[in-house]
């Protein structure tokens, strides 16, 4: 006989028997077979039926956890996630064989007994008893369905786990009681269909047609006598009788599943005989789960589509309740993601720079008066293998989103300072001396009626010493003078830049306000690609701002049944008068033809933007646009720590590194791509004269202001040289245009296009 543990409890057998004997106290109580109430047998058994009634009768059944499938735009599939993979099928899509080999094996009187097999029991307890260990079951498909909802409902929380599953015997009294109510709900055919839908199968595999696509690459429903037969026998130890791990053992799993089929009358012995001869054609599909499985390198805008299901309260009250429902899956959910923008996004920043680069790039693509994002991608590849450089930090969006800290933004910050001046009444044409080097104007008004004070003799310079104003705010613009804007930002205050900022959804990465400083002119506070993009296409939309959005529809699938769900809609205000918004569309478009970005610029179609390079050059930037689309393009190191002066980017050498010169090229290259065959629209231009003060002639800039030699000539003579600066001239070179060459960049001449020698670049030409 059995002896107890050493340490006083009962041993396993004699808890089984104990578990064994209550189980047929309960199934006979509630099969209405009348117990002797007298004795002590009469009164445990008083004692049973009581404790029983007073359980709950109602089986709560979760929504079954199923796969969520993520599309593009136009229907294409980007990712499939799952916290179970599972695909709900009818019975009716369900090979016969199936049916029949997890009946045959799991519970071959399925069809005789009701909810607890009385008859099944009893075999059990005797074959354990002679046996002095629990080698045999007694639960029917019915109780065993009841255990998974458990399973089911508990998810991914361990504790939960292991309460459903624990080896008790309340827990197995439970289940009589709720198997009876199943039992007399759902009939024995839906039951079967409820198993086959719930169970797991192994290798992440939940329900038949998910475990019959993992291990043979097939339909449920096409399953052959010996693939139903292999499926059935994982389900008592998925991963015991794992045939991709143990091939042998889950064969002769197989075969025993194949001979009780025949045992109980499903096949016949020869074809069990034939069955079991047969290899076990496994054709596995891998288990393909989360955003390492986008396409077109989709795997950080999939993670931002979750982050926002995650974070957004029209799918739930709570993160909680959200992280349920997403877990849940089941969902179709169509995104903004543009194929062909997308495509060309990647592409791009392919051919500009290489995953083993010192620095990375990101960049977002939205379009203007709707807020969506077509296209987002970055050069450090999706995932979690650090030493092959993946990541899943997402470069282009803000920290509570899947980001980063943000990049300061540089010079690419200076539109939103011109827009508050315009629309604050500040005329296109201002002038400043806009000096080399000065000190920050102080004091500055800054919001609240508080006035920000340079104690400290605080100063700043443009980028080359021969950037010396007078400039008006187009020259300004296209060469990106620091001193400018900082002399404009001191004159209308702080406040208006901070709040037009906020108007354009422009706020920090990292979620903190804006500083109330000066410096903001000059791009000092963290942004993510995704805020400049959106900023932007508030130009391009005539001054309607439109929050970012990435879904368009969500259809959610319970059971066989499906709904709609509400999705967050793109919020749009007005941020600025058109007439501002088009002023700096003029401002803009100048850059990309004859400023800091002409190599950004589109020949097919007009387009505008803005070149920025933060201080000692650890980030670059180039963000613009086209009446269609608002791109944004950062370049540098995520880390802040490898600055970009004699740097290799994408197999290219770099002294240093301009916007211009690097996000100018994958701006331009993606932006062409994603609107190839795409209508060409105009800017709604306005005329911006030239200021009075017109007597220098200015070197055009590499970037922020940045200018190699330019020519300095009054009346356009030899000053020009042969480096980056032509010479000027009285009406633009027209008379005396000069004989130098003017350099690759060419010069800056006065009024008129120069006609005259001005130079080989821009020649005399001046915006």
């Amino acid at each position: 006989m059995p002896k107890k543990r050493s340490g006083g409890g009962l041993s396993p057998t004699q808890q089984a028997a104990k578990f064994l004997g209550v189980s047929v106290l309960a199934g006979a109580v509630l099969a209405g077979i009348a117990l002797p109430a007298v004795g002590a047998l009469g009164l445990a058994a008083k004692g049973s039926v009581e404790s029983f009634d007073a359980l709950p009768a109602n089986l709560k059944t979760p929504p079954l956890s199923q796969r969520t499938s993520i599309l593009d735009a136009e229907g294409g599939t980007i990712a499939t996630v799952y916290s179970r993979d599972r695909t709900v099928v009818p019975l009716k899509e369900i090979s016969p064989y199936m049916q029949k080999a997890i009946v045959a094996i799991e519970d071959s009187r399925f069809y005789e007994h009701g909810a607890v097999d009385l008859k099944g029991v009893l075999r059990a307890l005797n074959k354990n008893a002679r046996s002095g260990e629990v080698s045999e079951g007694a639960s029917t498909l019915t109780q065993q369905y009841v255990k998974n909802v458990f399973v089911e409902e508990a998810g991914d929380d361990p504790t939960k786990v292991a309460q459903a599953t624990q080896q008790t015997i309340g827990r197995k009294i439970r289940e009589l009681k709720l198997a009876i109510q199943v039992e007399e709900e759902l009939g024995k055919k839906k039951i079967l269909e409820n198993y086959l839908n719930i169970t797991f199968f192994g290798q992440q595999a939940y329900g038949v047609e998910a475990a019959s696509q993992r291990y043979f690459s097939k339909s449920a429903k096409d399953l052959e006598v010996q693939e139903a037969a292999l499926l059935a026998g994982i389900v008592q130890s998925p991963s015991r009788y794992d045939p991709v791990n143990d091939e042998a053992e889950a064969t002769k799993r197989r075969n025993v599943v194949l001979q009780r089929m025949a045992e109980v009358g499903d096949i016949s012995q020869a074809e069990a005989d034939k069955a079991k001869a047969a290899p076990l054609g496994l054709k596995v599909s891998r288990p393909k789960n989360g955003c390492i499985t986008a396409v077109k390198g989709a795997g950080f805008f999939c993670d931002y589509v979750r982050e926002v299901f995650l974070s957004d309260p029209v799918f739930g009250k709570t993160k909680e309740d959200r992280a349920k429902i997403w877990n849940q899956g089941g969902l179709t959910i169509r995104t903004t993601l543009d194929p062909q923008a997308q495509e060309s996004v990647q592409q791009s920043i392919k051919d500009h720079v290489y995953t083993s680069d010192e620095v990375a790039t990101a960049a977002t693509i939205v379009e203007p008066g709707t807020g969506k994002i077509v296209g987002m991608g970055q050069s450090r590849p999706y995932g979690v293998d650090i030493k092959q450089g993946e990541t899943t930090l997402n470069l282009s969006v803000d920290n509570d989103m899947g980001g980063g800290a943000g990049y300061q933004p540089g010079s690419t910050f200076k539109p939103i300072v011109a827009a508050a001046a315009l629309e604050g009444g500040t005329p296109a044409t201002q002038s400043y001396s806009s000096p080399y080097e000065m000190e920050y104007p102080s004091p500055v008004a800054a919001c609240g009626g508080k006035n920000w004070v340079n104690n400290e003799g605080a100063k700043l310079a443009n980028e080359n010493e021969t950037e010396v104003g007078p400039y008006d705010m187009k020259e300004a613009t296209a060469l990106s003078v620091n001193t400018y804007y900082v002399q404009l930002i001191s004159d209308i205050g702080i406040c208006p830049v901070t709040q037009m900022a906020d108007k354009m959804g422009v706020e920090r990465a990292n979620g903190n306000k804006l500083e109330q400083t000066p410096s903001i002119a000059l791009g000092v506070t963290e942004v993510s690609p995704l805020t400049m993009a959106s900023a932007y296409a508030t130009f391009a939309s005539r001054g309607m701002y439109c929050t970012p959005v990435a879904i368009e529809s969500i259809t959610q699938r319970i059971g066989n049944k499906s709904k709609s769900l509400e999705v967050p809609k793109s919020t749009c205000s007005r941020a600025m008068s058109e007439t501002t918004a088009d002023s700096i569309s003029t401002l803009l478009k100048g850059v990309v033809e004859d400023g800091t970005g002409t190599e950004a610029g589109l020949d097919s179609r007009p387009s505008a933007g803005k070149t920025g390079t933060t201080d000692e050059r650890f980030a670059a930037w180039f963000v613009g646009y086209t009446p269609n689309l608002a791109g944004a393009v950062w370049v540098g190191d995520p880390k802040h720590e490898r600055k970009m002066v004699d740097i290799t980017i994408g197999g290219v050498p770099h002294a240093k590194v301009f916007g211009g010169a690097v996000p100018g090229p994958i701006w331009r290259d993606m932006m062409s791509g994603a609107l190839e065959g795409k209508p060409v629209d105009q800017f709604n231009l306005v005329d911006i004269p030239d200021s009075a003060d017109k007597d220098k002639d200015k070197g055009r800039g590499n970037d922020d202001g940045n200018r190699d030699d330019g020519g300095n000539g009054d009346d356009g003579g030899d000053d020009g040289g042969d480096d980056d600066g032509g010479p000027g001239g009285v009406i633009g070179g027209l008379i005396d245009g000069g004989t130098g060459n003017g350099g690759n960049d060419g010069g800056w001449g006065n009024f008129i296009q120069g006609q005259g020698n001005g130079g080989n670049g821009i020649g005399g030409r001046r915006d």
